[in-house]
């Protein structure tokens, strides 16, 4: 089952969706194949009679007591566990019943590491370190299957989202004021900013003449 999709941002496309190593279940997986292969020798080995088929059914109530949290909870876990890279944000998904999630948007996300054992290098996993910005704690990815290309791929996707927003950032910038007229040819029109000149009022012709006949009279 994939990651679903109505959970991501309008263009935002998954990169990545992983599980835990499937070497993470391998032993719970043998264990309930020792499990299954004892109730069946337990029942060929009883007798077919009243307390033969008592033993048998003591069998299977063991088998599904232990099975259950050391065989079915195991895989529940492992495949209900979600590690998806996306191109905006590291998503993380955990839980059986209880579910619990992280995102980390990439703008975020200061350093990627990671960690591999020497059986880690022979499977091919390895565990993930990724550190954020602000108050939230660090995040640790454990059995990621080719832990080194998924840090690759992370930190190549940061240097992308970083770069998109620095050229979203421009071309914002750039952008030309609405409140600015614009001519035909499309540059603006920088008439609209020179402020037009009041016309002169009758009582203000007048002042002069008056002020010039004041003088006269005086002379």
């Amino acid at each position: 089952m994939g990651f679903p999709e109505n959970v991501l941002a309008k263009g935002e496309k998954v990169e990545r969706d992983l599980h835990p190593h499937w070497l993470t279940v391998v032993v719970p997986t043998i264990f309930g194949l020792l499990l299954t292969a004892a109730c069946i020798a337990v029942a060929v080995v009883t007798p077919d009679d009243e307390t033969g088929n008592r033993i048998q059914w003591i069998a299977v109530a063991v088998l599904v007591l232990v099975a259950v949290p050391a065989v079915v909870v195991p895989y529940l876990r492992w495949r209900t566990t979600h590690y998806v890279i996306t191109s905006h944000r590291v998503m993380v998904r955990r839980g059986v019943l209880t579910k619990n999630g992280k995102d980390i948007t990439l703008s975020k996300i200061t350093d990627v590491s990671f960690q591999q054992t020497v059986l880690d290098r022979i499977i091919r996993s390895g565990s993930l370190h990724i550190e954020s910005a602000g108050d939230s704690p660090d995040e640790n990815l454990s059995s990621i299957p080719r832990s080194n290309e998924v840090q690759q791929l992370i930190n190549r996707l940061i240097d992308e989202d970083d770069l998109r927003r620095r050229s979203h950032g421009r071309d914002v910038a750039d952008a030309p004021d609405p409140g600015l007229g614009s001519s035909e040819d499309g540059y603006a029109d920088d008439t609209t900013a020179i402020p037009r000149q009041r016309p002169e009022l009758a009582e203000e012709r007048r002042r002069p003449r008056d002020l010039g006949d004041g003088n006269d009279q005086t002379l």
